[in-house]
């Protein structure tokens, strides 16, 4: 019920992930389309690049902005970063404050004088403002640092490598705010260059109990995690898309033109291949390098058709396995025969 420091740089970081999964599933896919000259309506959806850059931006943000309260000489108090959040943050669209600029929330009864609320993707979230600026302080002074690293124990040593003497920084120790930002920085970079898969979890009710689904939150939810946008683009697009040439050469058996050898362009044999099919031609789109397949009911019908090609192939391996084997030694018995019937004839 008291969103505090801890929480909003929580939701700070739900608001990243967001933003990947948004950027790996809603964007990169309709980009996807229009690269590969595939017909395409734009889907719209909500990007929540504004809320990422209310909190992350290096001179605007509610966390440079607490960095500098903490770092300015003078007095600086919980309120001081409120009155500079309403300085700043007054017109932006997604930050509320009754001591904002903003009239429209000074009759707000809701919003107390000492907390502030951000629009986050998933909703509305209210922050109190107590303890903000000791919390992000959180510093660890130098010469406890120093004293933990002399200790003769070779763990509590090596949880405090800053009091290194011969790693002495004369700098202000990063806080918590900032280093927490960092990490985050790492964290997007790390799943930028990896593929991921999703799972949502979904929380059927708030008393972790069984057999009891609430469906005003189960929508909530739902709404607020961008699921129906991701539904609503996958349905319009394809479920399926594969590079042409690996695409021939997994199901090239299917047809006796591409079998056992396509001679020609990959995209040509792929279309004489769902010709001979008889695909309809509403399931699939050629792209620029790719087959895009819409129902997976089709791409079950190819895999489908190729386990039952794989069999049958495997049976014609086997029988003219088998024919070559029986004929050999056939071969082989009628020369052995041969030879024993020369020998006989010339004994009699």
């Amino acid at each position: 019920q008291d969103n505090s420091f801890e929480q909003f740089i929580i939701n700070y970081c739900n608001e990243k992930l967001q933003q990947i999964f948004i950027e790996l599933t809603l964007k990169e896919e309709q980009e996807e389309y229009i690269r590969e000259g595939i017909e395409w309506t734009h889907i719209e959806y909500f990007n929540n690049a504004i809320i990422c850059d209310l909190i992350e931006n290096n001179q605007t943000g509610i966390l440079a902005m607490l960095d500098e309260e903490c770092l300015r000489p003078g007095t600086v108090t919980d309120d001081t970063f409120l009155e500079k959040l309403n300085q700043v943050c007054a017109t932006h669209q997604h930050f509320e404050s009754r001591m904002s600029k903003c009239s429209r929330f000074l009759n707000d009864t809701s919003l107390p004088h000492s907390c502030f609320r951000i629009q986050h993707y998933a909703g509305k979230v209210m922050y109190h403002v107590e303890g903000f600026v000791d919390k992000n302080n959180d510093l660890l002074y130098r010469d406890l640092s120093q004293a933990m690293w002399k200790a003769s124990h070779c763990l509590i040593k090596a949880l405090f490598p800053e009091g290194n003497p011969a790693k002495i920084n004369l700098k202000r120790p990063p806080t918590a705010g900032s280093q927490f930002k960092a990490s985050v920085a790492t964290l997007m970079k790390n799943l930028q260059t990896k593929n991921p898969n999703y799972i949502r979890c979904i929380k059927p009710n708030d008393k972790k109990a069984a057999h009891i689904f609430n469906d005003a939150l189960v929508c909530h939810q739902i709404r607020y995690l961008g699921l129906l946008e991701n539904v609503r683009v996958r349905r319009a697009g394809y479920a399926f898309r594969q590079m042409y040439e690996p695409c021939l050469e997994r199901y090239k058996m299917l047809c006796k033109q591409t079998w056992p050898h396509w001679r020609g362009p990959a995209r040509a044999g792929v279309e004489v291949l769902f010709n001979e099919l008889e695909i309809p031609e509403e399931e699939f789109s050629f792209g620029r390098s790719k087959i895009f397949i819409r129902n997976p009911r089709t791409l079950f019908k190819l895999e489908d058709l190729r386990k039952q090609r794989l069999e049958d192939l495997a049976t014609l391996i086997e029988k003219i396995y088998r024919g070559w084997k029986c004929r050999t030694r056939f071969l082989l018995m009628k020369k052995s025969q041969i030879v024993i019937a020369s020998w006989y004839r010339r004994y009699a």
